[in-house]
């Protein structure tokens, strides 16, 4: 059993502070976006973000949940080709948000694939006591942006997917950043200016936190600030680039309308509106570093798994018909490897002229097809020619360090090194197979 940084102690002293108890601390409490910020969940039902506050502490953690993406009728639906219907690659939460969401564990039936947050325990970042792993940021306020949208936190555009069923078509309300924006804005009037602040987000929630760090950010003007996003990379592809040369051109392009990226009023439009000089229209993956240079006094680290099997899935499997005819499992993987792995050590070289970014690519573990470093446990990301024991370290320098934050990339798969705790993937096995993994 690992110790945590909130001890019992503490928890007693605030339950015996008057100001404790009216401002319900240490407790999940959800906050309705109202409908004329726009924000809106996939079905267009509002969109609900939590907040777990503590007295002691201005330092803030805002986590942006993971889950599937869709640009159809049944993905949107949060429907997929696993035995229950369902697909990790699926649009998350299809259903909305609902005010129990991060106390209700049994929200995971609430139809598609629903209920990630799992109280809590899906990330070390968003409980306060973790049964898996401890991270400096338990002790600190912590924000959760559960994911509902379908577009990894980034669209803003109404689309009508009727492809599946023409007579019911299925409204989407691709809102992912106006949730984001709306949230951000909440946040810089309701709390306190951070000491710090860290932004993170894991799988879809990693780009989501990338896309949306600018506008937490200014929004609450911490006094130091950085950010981890967890295996939702954007690739550095431009938008003419071939699919030799940037095998992920088909799905920034195909994004890029559906979501509506490149509206008046999308996500890239607005960002070099607001930072003419961040990056470029013509490549997304742009955007990314172009933070280092829109707050070069801030932290960046951006990580992912070089054998990640659901990303690169994501990312190829709808756009490359031998892929999708491959068996699952090692061929339909090989196929998939061959792509995610240059595209990888791309994105990781267009970080290196940026002081402020680090990175940290492991060669994989046994969880989730060694998809994102943060889900559960940290256990499994050692990368021992670095001598660095776990991301723990990664995230410890990136808020505690100075310099360029920690860069690692593992050149030699360690056996030894992805195992994770006692039979963890193998309890999870089953999981896996009802969301056709």
């Amino acid at each position: 059993m690992r110790t945590f940084p909130i001890k019992a102690s503490v928890l007693a002293l605030a339950s015996l502070l008057p100001m404790a108890a009216s401002a319900a601390y240490f407790k999940w409490e959800a906050v309705e976006l109202p409908a004329s910020s726009g924000a809106a969940c996939g079905d267009g039902s509002p969109y609900r973000f939590f907040v777990n506050k503590t007295p002691f502490s201005t330092k803030t953690v805002v986590v942006f949940e993971g889950g599937g993406a869709c640009w159809d009728q049944n993905t949107c639906a949060g429907k997929g080709e696993g035995p229950l219907g369902l697909s990790i690659l699926s649009a998350s939460n299809p259903n909305g948000v609902p005010a129990d969401y991060m106390t209700n564990v049994f929200n995971i039936l609430n139809g598609g694939l629903s209920g990630l947050a799992l109280g809590g325990l899906i990330t070390p970042f968003s409980m306060r006591v973790h049964p898996l792993q401890s991270v400096q940021t338990q002790s600190w306020n912590i924000v959760y942006a559960p994911y509902c949208t379908g577009d990894v936190h980034t669209g803003n555009k109404v689309t009508a997917y009727g492809d599946a069923d023409p007579t019911q078509p299925r409204v989407q309300y691709h809102r992912g950043s106006v949730n984001g924006y709306a949230m951000a804005q909440w946040l810089g009037k309701n709390f306190k200016q951070p000491a710090q602040l860290l932004v993170t987000g894991f799988s879809a929630g990693g780009a989501g936190a990338t896309a949306n760090y600018g506008w937490l950010r200014l929004a609450m003007n911490p006094k130091k600030s950085a950010m981890l996003a967890d295996s939702g990379p954007l690739f550095n592809v431009n938008r003419n680039d071939s699919p030799e040369v940037s095998p992920s051109v088909h799905l920034h392009n195909k994004i890029r309308n559906v979501w509506g990226l490149d509206g008046s009023d999308g996500l890239v439009t607005k960002l070099l509106t607001m930072y003419p000089t961040a990056g470029t229209a013509d490549n997304l993956g742009s955007l990314s570093t172009g933070l280092a240079k829109i707050f070069p006094q801030d932290r960046f680290n951006f990580s992912t798994f070089q054998r990640d099997g659901i990303y690169s899935a994501f990312s190829y499997t709808s756009f490359y018909p031998e892929i999708a005819a491959a068996e699952s499992g090692v061929p339909r993987d090989t196929l998939l490897n061959q792509k995610w792995v240059p595209e990888v050590q791309k994105w990781v070289n267009t970080m290196k002229p940026y002081p402020n970014v680090g990175y940290y690519v492991p060669y994989q573990r046994d969880l989730l097809k060694s998809h994102t470093l943060t889900t559960l446990t940290f256990s499994g990301t050692a990368v021992k020619e670095a001598n660095i024991s776990s991301l723990k370290v990664v995230v410890d320098n990136l808020i505690d360090g100075t310099g360029t934050p920690i860069r690692a990339y593992e050149t030699q798969k360690d056996e030894q090194n992805t195992k994770t705790p006692g039979t963890l993937d193998s309890l999870l096995q089953p999981i896996y197979k009802l969301l056709g993994l």
